[in-house]
């Protein structure tokens, strides 16, 4: 009963001190490094049309690396989901599907381009606007992330 006491009692003190101080405790931030050899160029966010419908992520991926890099997800800051989205069928061009990993090996390139390999961002934020900036963040296999910026362009853009 006394060891209670006691912790109930430091526990009370050191949140007095803190606040004392004027400071709070912050949340940890997780960082987010980048993959060696893999370099994003002309990465763009294109809104949809209609308020409320998917945006769509595209960029390309370049790698110059010894191993073998596979994407298996991303994030879009800003978007509840996202998911990496491809065109299958005849042409590629009958259903937009979910992708499986994709894979990219020293000295290829992936694209992401529309009526091809994207990304889909849903339900994304009203507060990202056209001329603004979100950042999109890689998933690799082995769990390592790779994060850029996107510019955030309205439905009628040039992609």
């Amino acid at each position: 009963m006394h060891f209670r006491q006691g912790l109930a009692a430091a526990l009370l003190a050191s949140t007095l001190a803190l606040g004392a101080c004027g400071e709070t405790a912050e949340a940890p931030v997780e960082e987010v490094e980048g993959i060696a050899g893999l370099e994003v160029s002309n990465p763009r966010m294109v809104l949809a049309p209609v308020a409320g419908n998917p945006a769509a992520v595209y960029f390309d991926l370049d790698y110059a690396g010894d191993r073998i890099v596979t994407v298996s997800a991303a994030f879009v800051d800003g978007a509840e989901m996202t998911m990496i989205h491809e065109y299958t069928g005849e042409n590629y061009n009958n259903a937009m599907v979910e992708a499986p990993p994709k894979t990219v090996k020293n000295g290829e390139t992936l694209s992401f381009e529309p009526g091809g390999l994207h990304l889909m961002a849903m339900n994304v934020s009203p507060d990202l606007q056209p001329g603004g900036k979100t950042e999109v963040t890689l998933t690799i296999a082995t769990g390592d992330k790779h994060s850029f910026e996107a510019e955030i362009l309205a439905a009628g853009d040039e992609r």
